[in-house]
């Protein structure tokens, strides 16, 4: 009995390797040669893709307005520089700046220190009593006593300015102060308007006040 050769395990390696071979080929041929994806899409998928990326009811409208709206208005220049209250008179210097700062001057100087020395005195005399008989026009004289609003204690003003009202003939000056009242309680930062008409007093242009304080 003969005994068939012996196989080479050469051979059997090299086999082995070109079925690898073939394997591979078989799985990587085939994907290659898939035609590419197209670059746009088909109107079905480009209407799914803006559904999917579309925001729910009511965000695009909220975004919008968020991105559109006015920033803001900045602080007003008068409201930003005031002192807190109870500042006290080292905050006197603040307001005086805010109201110059908010209202630039348009008057000349020698009427701008006579309507503030008239303001000045006019509002000490509405407020306190004192100075009210230099005012007849404004303060009638009467037999009946009438108690003053606030008390000269304390009675401060903290700023004012003199402008024009609309017309060179007419002017407003701005007043801050600080009073106590009858009740005792003290408050700063009060804010007061008058009103100036300039007429002609011994034939020279004098500042009156409008009897409406």
């Amino acid at each position: 009995m003969t005994t068939p050769p012996a196989r080479s395990p050469w051979l059997l390696i090299a086999a082995a390797v070109l079925l690898a071979v073939a394997g591979i080929a078989l799985l990587v041929v085939p994907r290659s040669q898939e035609p590419a994806a197209p670059e746009t899409s088909s109107p079905g998928t480009a209407h799914q893709a803006s559904t999917a990326s579309k925001p729910p009811d009511g965000a695009s409208t909220a975004a919008a307005s968020v991105s559109t709206a006015p920033a803001a208005p900045a602080p007003s220049v008068l409201e930003s520089a005031l002192p807190p209250h109870g500042e006290g008179a080292a905050g006197d210097r603040a307001v005086q700046q805010s109201l110059e700062a908010a209202w630039p001057s348009d008057l000349r100087a020698a009427d701008e220190r006579q309507l503030l020395t008239a303001g000045r005195a006019l509002l000490r005399a509405d407020a306190t009593g004192v100075g009210r008989t230099k005012w007849p026009g404004i303060f009638p004289v009467t037999d009946q006593a009438v108690a003053p609003a606030f008390a000269t204690v304390r009675f401060r003003i903290q700023a004012a300015i003199a402008r024009r009202d609309g017309s060179p003939d007419k002017a407003v000056v701005h007043l801050v102060w600080a009073g106590t009242d009858r009740g005792g309680t003290y408050t700063d930062l009060r804010i007061t308007d008058l009103f100036f008409t300039r007429t002609l007093k011994k034939g020279e242009p004098t500042w009156t006040p409008r009897p409406h304080i």
